[in-house]
């Protein structure tokens, strides 16, 4: 690899899906303050909503989510601007 191309901390980092525990490694320079052991290795941890694990479009199963209370609150919060 070409030397210079990288920042200083580009490493091997472990980042954790919340929703279903998966933990995958791979090379970021993201900061973070926790770290994690996998397999007997410390590794610094970024934390994620959603990953590929847990993805409706990588996974084939879709969440019900409940917007009709948001759009009638977005309607209701924005009716005054109507002309």
């Amino acid at each position: 690899m070409k030397k210079g191309t990288h920042p200083e901390n580009y490493r091997l980092v472990a980042f954790k899906d919340m929703s279903n525990d998966d933990v995958f490694i791979t090379k970021s320079t993201a900061n973070t303050k926790e770290t994690i052991e996998v397999e007997g290795v410390e590794y610094p941890l970024i934390k994620l909503e959603i990953s590929r694990t847990s993805h409706p479009y990588y996974t084939g199963k879709s969440k019900l989510v409940d917007t009709a209370g948001r759009i009638d609150k977005f309607k209701n919060k924005y009716a005054k601007f109507k002309k």
